[in-house]
């Protein structure tokens, strides 16, 4: 969810090559839920064990992870904590909407529709507590740190890249940016072919790589009016934004007026919105820690046991996994430069 900039804001494709090196600290929620939502069978079900636990998130987190750390990277994830009070009400709708989706996804079985239950299938997808402590085992073993945010993950994780303590934050949402990040970059954990069943169709999802500097170069915008255009466009915070403005009134209002307070035409549905505390969450991101990732070498035997032990994975897919990472070669330190030189 999140704010959804669009086409409004400049973007860099990018290769996972060209980011090789980074330090980066990854939205493990969102993370978990895109695996958990993507990896499953023509049916919608997850990938299960033995025992007929899911593995679909565990399977994504190792698998991707691995990529990743082959090319250089160092991880660190952060989880969300408790969400603000002005969070609930879009935490409640999320619940309905998954609520729907699970009896569209059981009638779509019943009809035989296959596109269909798989489509709803990854709409109803929920990430449970357990599912969050298998990752956290997983990412132990692997020697990648985490972190339990005090509030929003993403506020946690942005003042961490801008403190410089990571390069980047690595979401599929833009509040990173909202949140004071000088870099976001997208379609990291699920970048490459993935097929869309209710259309039909295999896509090809590319990383992208998004500046703060080059979003408010661009839009001509300040980092205080990049919140109220957020504001505008609506957020995890006030999730309906404002009816008939999308990214370009939304613009408009801001050069005009410079701040939400003198949109007199918005002055009704402004008055029932708290923005001025949706301001001061993105501006002050007051619920965050500090952090200092310690990065271990990945313990093989730990990860075995874990994936093939425990969970039924191929030992031969899961040994040569660990070969690939235990084998790579340190990153080249010009690899930050050529963004940041």
């Amino acid at each position: 969810m999140g704010v959804d900039f669009g086409d409004s804001i400049p973007r860099e494709k990018i290769q996972l090559e060209d980011i090789g090196g980074w330090t980066l600290a990854v939205d493990g929620y969102n993370t978990l839920y895109q695996f958990l939502a993507i990896i499953r069978g023509m049916d919608g079900s997850h990938l299960k064990d033995s025992q007929g636990r899911v593995t679909s998130h565990i399977s994504g987190l190792f698998y991707r992870n691995v990529n990743l750390l082959e090319l250089g990277m160092k991880l660190v994830y952060v989880f969300d904590g408790k969400p603000p009070d002005l969070k609930m009400e879009e935490i409640r709708r999320r619940s309905e909407q998954r609520r729907e989706a699970k009896d569209q996804y059981l009638r779509a079985m019943q009809a035989g529709d296959m596109g269909q239950a798989r489509k709803f299938a990854e709409a109803s997808t929920v990430l449970r507590r357990d599912m969050v402590a298998d990752a956290k085992e997983l990412l132990d073993a692997m020697g990648i740190p985490w972190v339990d945010a005090p509030s929003e993950g993403e506020a946690q994780a942005s003042v961490m890249a801008a403190e410089g303590t990571v390069n980047a934050v690595a979401s599929q949402d833009h509040d990173s940016l909202v949140f004071g990040a000088p870099v976001l970059v997208r379609n990291v954990t699920i970048s490459g072919k993935r097929r869309l069943p209710s259309k039909g169709i295999t896509v090809n999802v590319v990383p992208e790589r998004i500046s703060l500097s080059a979003v408010l170069a661009a839009t001509g915008l300040t980092r205080e009016q990049l919140v109220d255009f957020a504001i505008l466009l609506g957020t995890d915070f006030n999730p309906d934004g404002f009816e008939g403005v999308g990214p370009a009134t939304a613009l408009k209002y801001l050069k005009k007026h410079g701040r939400l307070e003198e949109v007199n035409e918005l002055a009704g549905p402004l008055a029932e919105v708290n923005y001025a505390e949706i301001r001061r969450l993105y501006l002050e991101a007051p619920a965050v820690k500090g952090v200092r990732p310690e990065w271990k070498p990945l313990d093989r035997q730990k990860v075995v046991s874990l994936l093939v032990g425990e969970h039924s994975f191929s030992r031969d897919r899961v040994e040569a996994a660990i070969a690939r990472v235990q084998s790579a070669k340190a990153p080249q330190s010009e690899t930050l430069e050529k963004w940041f030189g």
